[in-house]
C-alpha cells in the first residue's frame, strides 16, 4: 500500500472516506478485538478460558467483541445445548486469515514497548 500525495477521491481505497472497508479497519482496530482473535488462533476456546487468557477484559467487553466478531463472519459460535451452558468460539476462515496478520502485530508491540516508553520518556523530558 503506497500513501498518496494527495487526497484520495477513489472511493476503493481506505483513504477515502466513503471507502467500505473503513468499516473493516474499524472493526478490527479495536483494542479487545486486537487481542480476541489471536487468543482463538489455536482452536476452539470457552468463554471463560478466553476471560483467563485476555487479562484486563471485563465479561461485558468480551461478550460485546465476540458478538461483533461473530456478526461479521470473522468467529463462529458453537453453543452445545447443553446444561451447564457449553459454547465455545473459534474462528471462522476469514479469521484465521486476520488472525494470521494481527500475530505479527502482537509480535512487533512486544517487542518493542520499551523502545515507544523510550521514546515518550525523551518526548516528555524535551517539554519540561
Amino acid at each position: 500500500m503506497t500513501i498518496p500525495d494527495a487526497p484520495d477521491t477513489d472511493s476503493s481505497t481506505v483513504f477515502s472516506q466513503a471507502c467500505p472497508s473503513r468499516q473493516a479497519l474499524e472493526l478490527v482496530a479495536s483494542k479487545w478485538a486486537l487481542l480476541v482473535i489471536p487468543a482463538l488462533a489455536g482452536g476452539p476456546v470457552r468463554n471463560n478460558e478466553l476471560m483467563r487468557k485476555i487479562e484486563g477484559i471485563s465479561q461485558k467487553m468480551l461478550t460485546q467483541t465476540l458478538k461483533e466478531l461473530v456478526r461479521n463472519g470473522l468467529v463462529l459460535r458453537f453453543d452445545r445445548q447443553s446444561v451447564p451452558p457449553h459454547v465455545e468460539y473459534q474462528l471462522s476462515a476469514l479469521g484465521e486469515s486476520l488472525s494470521e496478520t494481527l500475530i505479527p502485530l502482537d509480535n512487533w508491540a512486544e517487542r518493542n514497548h520499551q523502545n515507544l516508553k523510550a521514546a515518550r520518556e525523551r518526548f516528555d523530558a524535551s517539554f519540561h
